[in-house]
């Protein structure tokens, strides 16, 4: 698609990303809005399609945001679809996740196929014929070290060993969730409302979500991507939750158009996160007030009932914030943080050159990217080297 269109590498990698990301969106409003109501549909899909986690991997060149929506329609459809032959969409788009992310999808899956009665068998057999092509192919061609590699250390060890240098807290994906649901994670609380779980099917999300944030959380090795599947199902029950909250529900949504006066603090500290790590980002908090008014509309509307008016006011807040936030701090991160900047000015140089152990994985795989081949991690004294300071990437002569 990139080059049918002539564009630009970063362009061609992040599109197809981000027209999955629409194309889901999409499919996700038709589904919760038939299986439930137009009102928590527009909710859910705004929660979606507004928060943070979505929004930041909707504009990345990884596979994360692939590998969930194509996971997330397949469970959609085998929760909320009754006829067996829908079953075989279930299972492709479950084989095209595995092909975007390995096995693990298979792992997440697991409890749907226990309430999919009816379509076991065509889910089984479309995920198959999608995924198993491949693997063999890969398998017979590359023998045992493609099993070893993909299967055994991209899976197992992974899971169950610190080998892979991303060790975290079981308690990990708790504040990445919250984070990641930013500006509506006031809205978490209605989770611990029993009402909440009237309905059967928000029963069932509810306890799938369970396991799967237990399944990755047991997990050795953890990044912030791997909870993206999680989001979906999220979005459907604070949708849900928020519905049964009655004349309290103005407080809710405007609680969370009130979390954007954080903005400020967010765009200050994003630039020292993405280089050395949030734990050494200053946080300096400095409100944005625009929001206090547009939480006091948000109020105002919910207060004379005009609910989708006040979720859709929430949400293009949202959108007006994730402009000031590529206004504010995209010139900075491509001067600080940037990997393609660095690389346009110190291409020559940082062709021979040692990447530092300092430098965060992240940055090592733009480098890796651009320089179309890996990086060797410096040893003891050897130069010239890549390093991080202050002001970003610099070559250490």
């Amino acid at each position: 698609m990139g080059r049918a269109l002539r564009l630009p590498d970063e362009w061609a990698s992040r599109l197809p990303v981000v027209l999955m990301s629409i194309a889901f969106l999409i499919f996700f409003f038709q589904t919760i809005q038939r299986e439930f109501s137009d009102r928590v549909a527009i909710t859910a899909a705004t929660i979606l399609a507004t928060c943070a986690g979505w929004i930041a991997f909707s504009f990345a060149a990884v596979t994360d945001l692939p590998m969930t929506a194509t996971f997330a329609a397949a469970m959609l459809i085998a929760i909320f679809e009754t006829r067996s032959e829908r079953g075989y969409w279930a299972g492709a788009l479950l084989g095209l996740s595995i092909l975007a992310k390995g096995l693990v999808p298979v792992a997440l899956f697991a409890p749907t196929f226990l309430i999919a009665r009816g379509k076991r068998l065509t889910m089984l057999a479309g995920c198959i014929a999608v995924a198993a092509p491949w693997y063999l192919a890969c398998g017979l061609r590359n023998g045992s070290a493609f099993w070893q590699d993909l299967i055994w250390k991209q899976h197992f060890e992974r899971y169950f060993t610190p080998a892979l240098q991303h060790v975290q807290h079981f308690w990990y994906y708790g504040p990445i969730l919250l984070a990641g649901l930013f500006p509506w994670t006031p809205l978490v609380a209605l989770l611990a409302r029993r009402k909440t779980y009237d309905d059967v099917r928000v029963r069932f999300l509810g306890a799938w979500f369970v396991y799967a944030l237990v399944f990755l959380s047991i997990s050795q090795n953890k990044l912030p991507g791997y909870v993206l599947p999680l989001l979906p199902a999220l979005a459907v029950m604070l949708a849900a939750g928020l519905e049964k909250t009655g004349p309290h529900l103005k407080w809710w949504l405007s609680a969370s158009a009130l979390m954007l006066i954080g903005l400020p603090a967010i765009v200050a500290a994003l630039p020292d996160a993405l280089l050395s790590g949030i734990r050494r980002a200053p946080v300096v908090f400095t409100p944005a007030l625009p929001f206090v008014a547009v939480a006091g509309l948000v109020w105002w509307l919910a207060w004379r009932e005009r609910t989708i008016l006040a979720v859709l006011a929430t949400g293009l807040a949202v959108a007006a914030s994730v402009v000031y936030v590529k206004v504010k701090t995209f010139p900075v991160l491509d001067d600080r943080v940037s990997v393609r900047a660095f690389w346009k000015t110190n291409s020559v140089q940082a062709g021979a050159a040692c990447v530092d152990p300092g430098v965060r994985r992240e940055l090592v795989y733009g480098l890796n990217y651009y320089a179309l081949h890996p990086f060797a991690e410096c040893s003891a004294g050897a130069q010239p080297r890549i390093v991080v300071r202050a002001d970003g990437l610099a070559i250490q002569p």
